[in-house]
């Protein structure tokens, strides 16, 4: 059936396109919960003004979406977990706990199934894919042993500079006993 969308339907597309949908979803959800109007010819005339908004909408979510695959692209996650001898986990990392981590670290929120990652089982360093329609960022996910944890984060933090000595005259910076003033 032919239906005209009057607001964005995950995976059907967003308001004002003419999209096919099956029977009984336009006749028991979409069209009465008003998010869908049957696609006939008075209705498809109305459709100009829909389409003008649905063109408006579809760059809103498609700027938000780059917009949050920019902020999530290439950041690291760290896991601390138990793991055995042979570097296999007790339990596993989850899209879900990938998720969490990553509204923790950077406040972006996103539907834990667009995680392209089967759940992590060993102690290593790997490239999560998040699939957000045109674009794929990628997080580096990072898993060391649980005690190992505050080692790697030392060693990644930033290295801060020695303070450069002040410039000294050579005699002053040869004796290290204090200068008596006779004056």
């Amino acid at each position: 059936m032919k239906v005209i969308l009057t607001e964005y339907v995950y995976k059907h597309g967003v308001a004002g396109e003419t999209v096919d949908v099956a029977d009984g979803f336009a006749r028991n959800w979409l069209i009465p919960k008003k998010m869908a109007i049957p696609a006939t010819k008075k209705n498809l005339e109305q459709l100009d003004d829909l389409r003008q908004k649905a063109a408006e909408n579809r760059t809103i979510i498609t700027s938000r979406i780059n917009e949050a695959a920019n902020q999530i692209n290439g950041v690291e996650i760290v896991f601390g977990m138990k793991a055995g001898s042979n570097n296999k986990l007790y339990g596993s990392i989850t899209s879900q706990m990938i998720k969490d981590a990553l509204l923790t670290k950077t406040g972006v929120d996103i539907n834990r199934r667009r995680i392209s990652e089967r759940p992590i089982r060993e102690l290593g360093r790997y490239e999560v894919i998040v699939r957000m329609g045109e674009v794929s960022p990628v997080l580096n996910v990072v898993v060391v042993r649980e005690d190992e944890v505050q080692n790697y984060l030392a060693s990644k933090a930033p290295v801060e500079a020695a303070p450069e000595p002040a410039d000294v005259p050579a005699e002053e910076a040869a004796t290290d006993a204090p200068v008596e003033n006779n004056g």
